[in-house]
């Protein structure tokens, strides 16, 4: 049996989380969640695809259903910057409208001091190195939804799904020799100046894609393409198959596919694995030799669900799923060797160890749940955030009708077991008030903030706005900052708000829709301390995408073990003596790091080890710990 890498402790100071999910949305315009049909023999019997109902009319106050009583409730309409807004524990540092030329903002990536913003139409560049003033710097206009974007070192790749894309990123036109479907690859080390590469083709083209590194191969990445619309004809790519799975084992269903991209020669990336078999009953390709008696669709269902018991936390259920034979998105985390695959039907934990084949090690199911869309792990890999995008982001799913259950977050904690890493169910998370039927509101793209001990993430809901909620006690998630809008219109549901809204450097970044482009910073609050604060801004990436999601380390320093020690007390890990005790011996030791007094610094860093090993062993404590000890080392040299 393999072995994963699991912690311990929540957090080993210099050893955190930021990461996330993330992931993108089926927008009015692209192709609805459950438009993309199998061919009917490849279904299994009594599985036929029907419509995401609304859930029966029910009183706005009854238990399980959002409130009323909210300052987001009643926003004022408007486009633009019109419309009314609501914001807590958030300061809005900067909104810049539509970049000229584009279409339907979508997904973001990070390269130093830039944010890269998809859009339908092609894709932006604005440099944050103020994050109070961000600047438009690049424009390049390359039509194919929905230019889901990331970046490695010098090169960006978008994802083309849509069958208008052309290879030389131009518009009209389309023959299926110019089409272009698949994942495009930039060279941006003239980021002002992107020059278009050589891409990949694909069956399915890409809705989203994710970049997957090897620790074991710095030469090359890898690529997971999910792909989520219909399958190319041969004629057009001559590798894709349209055939069912009961006699076709070259069937484009039921697979992912990985691109390989020699970093030294991006222009010769190509597929390495084109049916990457994650949904067989094996989990992997090794039984794809038994499709004629199904081997490939081994997670079947669709349709309406069982419903839950009535005391049952997880109640209602009773949605409408969609077949579980391709991914919408897939969150990797090559440090612990796992993925968390969000595929339509199902949530799916994969090893990712060898990358070129991925293989599945649990499957997930919730009777809540429309259209698994998105995942985010907490950085010790022991609970991931999955997101549902019931009415595929383009219906309002946030009513006094709705269910908090539905188009919400499930939580699922990691645990291990004889078998391998296995997924239980610990809660759910959705935006906590009403939005009107005006609003296209669903849970969405997010990524964590990297908060010493305590797992916290930000997320957009669409025309539900930012949310920032604490689930470090995976079964009672708390919703601890947002900002909101009014309506885009006061008498239609015209599709908006925010797509993604990402921490990176020290700041929220929000992709909206329809009006542009967001900066956000946090503000102390009963929820979150300055000290806090002021530890996760020491967290900085060179570059980052939120479905690649990377280790985060703190540096060893005061303001590292003042935010654990924030977060201890905020748990009610630690008594009000030893934190006093804690800080006194803190402040003594950074008053005097400056002198030049050995004997004082000896000092210092023994009453820092003594006063350490007072605390305790939940993982908030082990983790001050860690992080006075890592001082103390630092400040003995």
């Amino acid at each position: 049996m393999k072995k994963f890498l699991t912690r311990p402790a929540r957090r080993r100071a210099g050893r955190s989380a930021f990461a996330a999910l993330a992931a993108t949305a089926l927008l009015a315009g692209a192709l609805p969640a459950s438009a993309a049909t199998l061919p009917t023999d490849s279904l299994p019997e009594g599985s036929e695809e029907i419509g995401l109902e609304s859930f029966a009319a029910e009183s706005a106050d009854a238990p399980g259903y959002p409130t009323t009583d909210d300052p987001r409730v009643g926003l004022e309409p408007g486009a633009g910057d019109t419309a009314g807004e609501a914001i807590s524990n958030l300061e809005k540092l900067a909104s810049l409208p539509m970049a000229p030329g584009a279409s339907t903002n979508s997904d973001l990536a990070f390269t130093g001091d830039y944010v890269v913003s998809g859009n339908y139409n092609g894709f932006n560049v604005y440099d944050v190195s103020d994050p109070s003033d961000p600047q438009l710097t690049t424009s390049v206009i390359c039509p194919g939804s929905q230019n889901d974007v990331s970046v490695y070192g010098d090169l960006l790749f978008l994802s083309v799904e849509s069958t208008a894309g052309k290879i030389d990123c131009t518009s009209g036109g389309v023959t299926s020799e110019n089409r272009f479907r698949g994942v495009r690859i930039f060279d941006i080390s003239d980021i002002e100046n992107p020059v278009l590469l050589p891409g990949v083709q694909t069956c399915k083209g890409s809705h989203t894609h994710t970049v997957v590194e090897d620790p074991n191969d710095p030469d090359n990445v890898y690529i997971y393409v999910s792909g989520t619309a219909g399958v190319r004809s041969t004629a057009e790519l001559d590798i894709c198959s349209t055939g069912s799975t009961l006699v076709d084992p070259n069937t484009s269903h039921f697979s992912i596919t990985v691109i390989k991209v020699p970093l030294d020669a991006p222009e010769t990336a190509a597929i390495v694995n084109r049916n990457a078999r994650i949904f067989s009953t094996c989990g992997d390709n090794s039984c794809e030799d038994q499709h004629a008696e199904g081997s490939l669709n081994g997670l079947p269902g669709s349709g309406r669900q069982p419903t839950y018991p009535e005391d049952s936390p997880r109640a209602p259920g009773g949605q409408s799923v969609s077949q579980t034979y391709q991914c919408h998105d897939i969150t990797a985390y090559p440090e612990i060797g796992l993925a968390a695959g969000a595929c339509q039907g199902r949530g799916l934990l994969l090893d990712i160890t060898d990358p070129a084949n991925p293989s599945r090690i649990d499957a997930v199911e919730d009777y809540n749940f429309a259209y698994w869309h998105s995942a985010t792990f907490n950085n010790d890999g022991t609970t991931v955030v999955f997101t549902d995008e019931w009415g595929g982001g383009s219906g309002a799913r946030c009513r006094a009708t709705d269910p908090l259950t539905w188009g919400a977050n499930a939580i699922f904690d990691v645990v291990q077991t004889e078998d391998g890493p296995k997924m239980e169910f610990a809660s759910y998370f959705k935006l906590p008030m009403v939005q009107t039927n005006q609003e296209n509101c669903v849970a969405h793209n997010g990524s964590l903030i990297p908060v010493p001990g305590r797992d916290i993430m930000v997320q957009a809901w669409y025309q539900g706005g930012t949310t920032v909620f604490d689930f470090t006690d995976s079964k009672n998630p708390v919703e601890i900052a947002y900002f909101d809008r009014g309506p885009n219109h006061p008498t239609q549901l015209q599709t908006g708000g925010f797509w993604s809204t990402y921490w990176h450097n020290g700041y929220l970044y929000g992709n909206e829709i329809a009006r542009g482009f967001d900066v956000f910073d946090l503000t102390p609050s009963e929820f979150l301390s300055a000290a806090e604060i002021a530890a996760a801004k020491q967290v900085t990436f060179d570059e980052y995408n939120v479905q690649g999601q990377q280790e985060l380390t703190w540096p060893a320093t005061f303001t590292t073990v003042r935010g654990w020690q924030a977060s201890a007390k905020h748990q009610g890990a630690i008594g009000a003596d030893l934190d006093a005790q804690v800080t006194k011996f803190v402040d003594r030791a950074e008053q005097a790091a400056g002198a030049n007094n050995a004997k004082q610094r000896n000092n210092d860093v023994a009453q820092l080890r003594a006063v350490s090993n007072q605390l305790g062993d939940s993982d908030v404590e082990q983790g001050l710990k860690a992080a006075l000890h890592e001082l103390a080392d630092t400040l003995s040299k």
